[in-house]
């Protein structure tokens, strides 16, 4: 792979070739891939999906929303720093082609902040929600209607697979969803394969999928045009990551890692001086201590040594990425770059505490069982109101279901049950914590 093909500024639909050097700097192209996300509706309506804790009342407990801007935020620091430094060992980028430091921090900014766009409502537990649907749930129905790579698009439903889905989907008069550049939807992917093979090595590209069957032909058109290395031949598609995807996701690592567990501290699940002394070791080699002595409430230390983790980590995970930059653009790096960090164990003894005191909490599991059930509920009303099954074709409540839900209603036209399958899963997944509940409510006349 190469950078030149890699920072492609191509977008659907171009019949011409978009030039570094002819771009205008006042509203680069990768910069308008930062601003189509945020004012899509599908990244507001992370506002109200679950980061930590499901409908959680407290003001101070991050969102998907918030936890997106935020990786945004370091993404950027993470990618101009690189940057900066690549710019320096391949000057013709700059020279040549007219590439610019920020170019770097830009296209992982954008893709940072449209990383968990695809997720569905009520955390990991709705991917797993949907999932189980169709494998253990009246979803099995569907089966025999499916080819085997469509099927394990559903039992094994996956929010990256479903983001590049909302990035990149055809509607009518919206061609190629947000258009957004292809090095930005490279950087995005993590995980750049089909459904099938599941989980074909220990390798981290092939960790999950990063694309349904729906969308296999646009992630080929845009794996081509960024020269990605392919990992597969035949009839089975995969490809190694786009280098920048490695940051992508090193700055969600950094955030989760951190400030999930600031959460955790907020929330009362982990006592603050425990905590703190965690957080010390992490920085213990750059803190400054007669500063952080000054600071008497345990919200200003807490913020001091938040701040001192994420530049320690950004630092180091620059610098794991540039010296593994050959091996990257090979295809032959295939860990995490905090599998190299110096702060694994610290990093480890964090992401513990968090599973133990926050994830697995007793509040946390309580509300991802109702939301579970929730989704399968709705799921099983939209997959009979869509693909009905003798006596349901006649039946007044599926037809006002589909009243209710105008978004389904393209769908009614779909020939293919797996568009409508994968269609209704997509629908599902945008909705938020509260929509879900909302409409669990109104089928059910329950007042949760």
């Amino acid at each position: 792979m190469n950078w030149e093909e890699l920072l492609s500024l191509k977008r659907f639909g171009d019949t011409n070739k978009r030039l570094r050097k002819e771009q205008n700097e006042t509203r680069l192209g990768f910069e308008v891939d930062y601003d189509r996300i945020i004012f899509s509706s599908a990244f507001r309506s992370l506002q109200d999906k679950t980061q930590v804790i499901p409908l959680s009342k407290t003001d101070f407990v991050h969102t998907r929303l918030t936890h997106s801007l935020e990786v945004s935020v370091v993404g950027r620091s993470l990618g101009r720093l690189t940057g900066q430094k690549l710019l320096e060992k391949h000057p013709h980028l700059r020279d040549t082609f007219g590439y610019q430091m920020n170019d770097f921090g830009a296209i992982v900014a954008a893709a940072a902040l449209a990383h968990d766009i695809g997720n569905p409502p009520f955390g990991h537990s709705g991917e797993k929600a949907i999932g189980e649907y169709f494998s253990h749930g009246n979803g099995k129905r569907f089966k025999e209607q499916l080819s085997e790579k469509e099927f394990q698009d559903l039992i094994k439903f996956e929010g990256n697979a479903n983001g590049f889905k909302i990035l990149t989907e055809n509607r009518p008069g919206i061609e190629g969803g947000l258009r957004l550049s292809y090095a930005t939807l490279g950087a995005f992917t993590k995980y750049p394969k089909e459904s099938l093979p599941h989980k074909p090595s220990k390798k981290i590209g092939d960790k999950k999928f990063g694309f349904f069957q729906s969308e296999r032909e646009t992630f080929e058109d845009v794996a081509e045009e960024l020269g990605l290395t392919k990992t597969r031949e035949g009839k089975d598609i995969g490809y190694s990551r786009h280098p920048l995807a490695f940051l992508v996701e090193a700055a969600d690592d950094i955030c989760y890692t951190i400030i999930d567990f600031e959460d955790g501290i907020n929330l009362g699940l982990i006592d603050e001086e425990y905590a703190l002394e965690y957080l010390i070791k992490l920085v213990k080699d750059n803190i400054n201590t007669s500063k952080y002595h000054e600071l008497k409430n345990t919200a200003d230390r807490l913020a001091y040594l938040r701040a001192l983790a994420i530049n320690t980590l950004i630092t180091e995970a620059a610098e794991i990425f540039l010296k593994n930059e050959d091996a990257i653009l090979k295809g032959e790096f295939h860990e995490s770059l905090f599998d190299k960090s110096s702060y694994e164990a610290q990093i480890k003894d964090i992401i513990k505490i968090s599973v133990e005191r926050i994830y697995q909490s007793e509040e946390v599991i309580g509300k991802e069982i109702a939301g579970y059930r929730m989704l399968s509920y709705l799921l099983d009303i939209y997959t009979k109101a869509l693909i009905p099954e003798g006596s349901e074709e006649d039946s007044n409540f599926t037809k006002l279901v589909l009243k209710s839900v105008p978004q389904l209603k393209p769908l009614q036209e779909s020939s293919s049950v797996y568009e409508k399958l994968i269609g209704i899963c997509s629908y599902t997944a945008s909705l938020t914590d509260g929509m879900t509940v909302a409409s669990f409510e109104k089928y059910t006349g329950i007042k949760l």
